[in-house]
């Protein structure tokens, strides 16, 4: 009896967990600029292209499906963060330190000053996403900024319309690929 208690107390419990109603969406969505028909451009905008203007503003491509018209890349750099949330000094503070000890000789003593800072730098993560498909572009991007611990302290899409049309025109600047 006590055996059918616990089966129905797990079975009740199992009945508890359930699944989201919907798939997280990307908040907010990317900007309309950030897609554009492949032939809109003279040349039109190829995978190769695309991989040379990340490169040219210095992102590190970290992934080329050439069968799906995949790239993506990185870009990291050192920041400050502002909104760091640390008990100590934020400038820095001084640490006078001493020690003594007995030798066969007489005493020896020893002093010390110094001076630490406690700095707020962070790192920024910018990835992006451009899908090269047959008829349209697709890029999307995330930025991500992680403390000195390496703790992450903001997320979020980035796809905006400044980003997508500066990443156009840097594509269109590019050469156009020999014909073999």
């Amino acid at each position: 009896m006590r055996r059918a208690w616990w089966v129905c107390l797990l079975v009740g419990l199992a009945g508890c967990q359930g699944v989201p109603s919907s798939l997280p969406v990307a908040e907010p969505p990317p900007d309309a600029a950030c897609q554009w028909p492949v032939d809109a451009d003279t040349p039109p905008t190829t995978l190769p292209r695309v991989v040379a203007a990340l490169e040219d503003q210095d992102f590190l491509v970290r992934h080329t499906a050439v069968d799906l018209g995949l790239v993506s890349a990185e870009r990291a750099k050192r920041t400050i963060y502002h909104n760091a949330v640390d008990p100590g000094p934020r400038l820095g503070g001084f640490v006078v330190g001493g020690s003594g000890g007995r030798v066969a000789s007489g005493v020896v003593l020893g002093m010390g000053v110094g001076y630490a800072s406690v700095d707020e730098e962070a790192t920024e993560v910018e990835r992006v996403s451009a899908v090269v498909g047959p008829e349209r572009v697709q890029v999307t991007r995330d930025y991500r900024l992680f403390d000195w611990r390496g703790a992450m302290r903001e997320s979020r899409t980035a796809s905006d319309a400044a980003f997508c049309r500066r990443l156009r025109l840097a594509i269109r600047r590019q050469p156009a690929e020999a014909a073999p």
